[in-house]
């Protein structure tokens, strides 16, 4: 039997075409977590490599630093709003299950009325936004695509905890995304490890305050009364994770190499999930990588800013000529869930 489906018509290739990001003006350092803790600068430093990172203000939503963030990616790219044809968040501080926060951002940057969805997958979510968009691209669903990592994870932050409180930051990274005439973004290694989901997670679901009584009243059974609850926060085992990413990340980086067809002496950047500066170091060493390759090492300054990092430690490097434009770069983001996404790409 014939189909009688028409064959989609898109781009035979896709490319990161621009960058943007934003990070909040308030600048935290250790001793403002300090406060909050046991511990010590010398302490934090070594356990994660960060020194400083960034708190958005009231008026530093998510939706407004995304704004910001896609703005500067779509003047990078040289097209306009009105061009986009889908916009995707990755996010996990968007409190709002429903309506999405992409179609609000899709609005606010003047997109006209793109396909817009959000996705949660953590710290891999950029990653796993620019495969989708990648693929929007070549079926010819969407010619550019505004792909945004965005968190204000100070929300949720338990400022006691001593295990987390100094590792969160705020911010958002934007690309666009669009049609190339040679391969330009490798093909993505992608997965998740669902039996290890507890390792990293939120401390309670927003479903506790509804199934909670009124001040005075009783708990349900299984329920915390009213005065134990805790606002929810990211918590992680931290030795677990650190143990996960160091050895089994190193191998997804290595297959999305050999999936692109690339050694990593052909590798000029190395981008990775921000989220800990021995974790970054530990990758490289296991993948002997060249000192020829430059590191994103974003860390120092912005926290583990989950799906934002990779674009925001991408636009810095750009920024400063760390790296530029046609270098050939690895990239790959892991977190919660536990999931990973790994894929090489030309920077724009």
């Amino acid at each position: 039997m014939t189909s009688k489906i028409k064959p989609s018509k898109g781009a035979p290739y896709a490319r990161i075409m621009g960058v943007g990001g934003y990070r909040p003006t308030r600048v935290v350092p250790n001793e403002e977590i300090l406060k909050h803790i046991d511990s010590s600068d010398e302490w934090i430093r070594s356990r994660s490599g960060i020194a400083t990172r960034h708190w958005a203000g009231p008026d530093e939503t998510v939706a407004t630093m995304s704004v910001e963030a896609s703005g500067k990616a779509i003047a990078d790219a040289g097209i306009t709003p009105e061009q986009i044809g889908a916009v995707i968040v990755s996010t996990v501080s968007h409190f709002k299950q429903t309506p999405a926060i992409a179609t609000e951002i899709a609005h606010r940057i003047g997109a006209g009325k793109p396909a817009a969805f959000d996705i949660s997958a953590g710290c891999a979510g950029f990653g796993y936004g620019l495969t989708l968009a990648k693929g929007l691209v070549t079926e010819g669903s969407a010619e550019y695509v505004l792909v945004l990592g965005v968190e204000r994870l100070s929300d949720l932050t338990d400022l006691e905890d001593r295990a987390t409180a100094f590792l969160f930051g705020d911010g958002a990274g934007a690309v666009i995304v669009g049609p190339a005439n040679e391969p330009a973004i490798g093909p993505t290694v992608w997965g998740s490890e669902g039996d290890k989901s507890e390792t990293i997670k939120q401390t309670l679901g927003w479903d506790v305050y509804r199934s909670t009584p009124l001040p005075g009243g009783d708990a349900p059974e299984g329920r915390p009364a009213p005065e134990e609850i805790r606002y929810p926060a990211i918590t992680q085992e931290g030795q677990s994770v650190f143990r996960w990413a160091v050895f089994e990340m190193a191998k997804v980086a290595q297959q999305a190499l050999d999936a692109a067809g690339v050694s990593p002496d052909d590798l000029d950047v190395f981008i990775p999930h921000q989220a800990n500066m021995r974790i970054i170091d530990s990758m490289v060493k296991t993948l002997k990588l060249p000192e020829s390759v430059t590191v994103a090492r974003d860390v120092e300054t912005t926290g583990n800013t989950s799906a934002a990092s990779i674009p925001l430690a991408m636009e810095r490097l750009l920024a400063t000529g760390q790296a530029k434009s046609g270098d050939t770069a690895l990239v790959i983001g892991f977190g919660a869930g536990l999931v990973y996404a790994a894929t090489v790409v030309t920077l724009p």
